[in-house]
């Protein structure tokens, strides 16, 4: 779904917590969200033009949970950054819900970035000053939302991740999970076609990761499209499709079919 900056165009968020007995959406119902054609991406270093990606192709559909690995040097980074247009193809075609999004300017990736992506990353990335709620309602801001929604709809996802009483707390005032949960319902208030996470549990303990991950697992069954880029295995064994990068080339794609067993 693509949300406009505008103020009507809003997420429809369901009412109420969180609920993990949903179950998972058919991801197999044909709705391309990601094709990729042949990118390249290559960095010239000094003399020497690094090959980063090497013509990946790659199709990933509405409502999947993808897991993307690779060993340092293997062009993981550089897919994660194509994927959220925080950089640009070298060559190549990258559709994001139709859209060639290839060669496009800063100014139109950056309004892409807000309307299409909802981001986590593993530093949370939130403002320290602000309050949970005003961090949450940064994407909304961007998209030209009037204070009141804006407003309404971050109470509501602050809801969704089980922080409605954390909300004028600010980040120094909580706990590493609370600080990722923040950063997911700042990823959700866009209603974004995907939710790109890089290394969501790096900066967490075995147990808050899984808590993380037991979320996106809900966040799953409620028909959000997932790419969670990751080093560890056991976080990357709780999507449903994983793909290994190796060389700027995908070495392996699979369908991950015993999960491990999370709870939100």
């Amino acid at each position: 779904m693509t949300v406009e900056a505008n103020p009507t165009s809003l997420p429809n968020l369901p009412p109420g917590p969180l609920d993990a007995s949903a179950g998972p959406p058919d991801a197999t119902n044909g709705k391309v969200v990601i094709r990729l054609s042949q990118i390249a991406k290559n960095y010239q270093v000094g003399t020497e033009t690094v090959h980063a990606l090497r013509g990946v192709d790659l199709t990933i559909y509405k409502g999947e949970y993808v897991a993307i690995m690779g060993p340092s040097g293997s062009g993981k980074s550089t897919m994660m950054n194509v994927l959220g247009c925080l950089d640009t193809p070298s060559s190549g075609r990258f559709e994001l819900n139709g859209i060639d999004v290839s060669d496009m300017d800063d100014n139109r990736l950056a309004d892409i970035r807000n309307q299409e992506i909802g981001f986590v990353f593993q530093t949370f990335n939130l403002l320290a000053r602000s309050t949970a709620l005003h961090n949450v309602e940064l994407p909304l801001i961007y998209a030209g939302v009037n204070a009141e929604r804006r407003r309404e709809v971050a109470i509501e996802a602050m809801g969704q991740v089980g922080l409605a009483d954390r909300m004028l707390h600010k980040p120094n005032e909580m706990s590493g999970g609370q600080r990722q949960r923040v950063a997911v319902a700042r990823a959700l208030v866009n209603h974004p076609s995907i939710i790109l996470a890089d290394e969501p549990t790096g900066n967490l303990d075995s147990k808050t990761g899984e808590e993380i991950m037991g979320l996106f697992e809900v966040l799953y069954k409620k028909g959000n499209t997932l790419i969670v880029v990751t080093h560890e295995e056991d976080v990357a064994r709780h999507a449903r499709r994983l793909i290994r990068i190796r060389d700027g080339l995908i070495a392996s794609d699979e369908i991950i079919t015993h999960k491990t067993a999370v709870s939100a």
